[in-house]
């Protein structure tokens, strides 16, 4: 996809100000449009060329954003130390939780992937890659959901079926 995520762009002025991350950031649809809020980025991703991609257009722009072509698997953030969370279309179900901790009090988590209906489409073919209904909420409890949405919807012409969060770490 080339676009960013409406729901991730419709939720974006929730989030307080302050560091933000982008799990498996690819060529940064939405770490750009993050960036371009203010806000310095630390953006993630295991493809070199979607990293050296982003690195470029982010210069172009002067944006505040650090690009890691890392290993997401082993992606461990300090707790709490930011402000917003994005992961889209990228489930690891292990990771859920340390991005969940990674919310400072008061952080927003913008979390949208797939659901199963998204495999009679043929992308992902694994299930282990899409998440069952209701599924997103249990991984994020402990969370104040603000939106929660399961939906099937068309995005650069391709059929989506997807569960979209935006849920905000407690403040004590």
């Amino acid at each position: 996809m080339t676009t960013p995520s409406p729901f991730i762009l419709d939720h974006l002025p929730l989030a307080p100000n302050g560091l933000a991350l982008d799990v498996a950031c690819g060529s940064g649809r939405h770490t750009l449009a993050i960036a371009r809020t203010g806000r310095t980025v630390e953006a993630i991703d295991r493809d070199p060329v979607a990293c050296a991609t982003l690195a470029a257009r982010a210069r172009a722009e002067a944006l505040p954003v650090r690009v890691a072509c890392a290993d997401l698997e082993r992606l461990v953030p300090r707790p709490e130390r930011y402000a917003l969370v994005v992961d889209t279309l990228y489930l690891d179900r292990l990771l859920v939780p340390t991005l969940c901790r990674a919310l400072r009090p008061g952080g927003l988590l913008l979390f949208e992937t797939f659901t199963v209906a998204q495999l009679a489409t043929g992308h992902p073919r694994n299930p282990a890659f899409a998440l069952a209904p209701r599924e997103l909420l249990a991984l994020t409890a402990g969370l104040e959901v603000i939106t929660y949405r399961e939906e099937s919807t068309v995005r650069d012409g391709r059929p989506l079926h997807l569960a979209s969060l935006a849920a905000r770490a407690p403040v004590p």
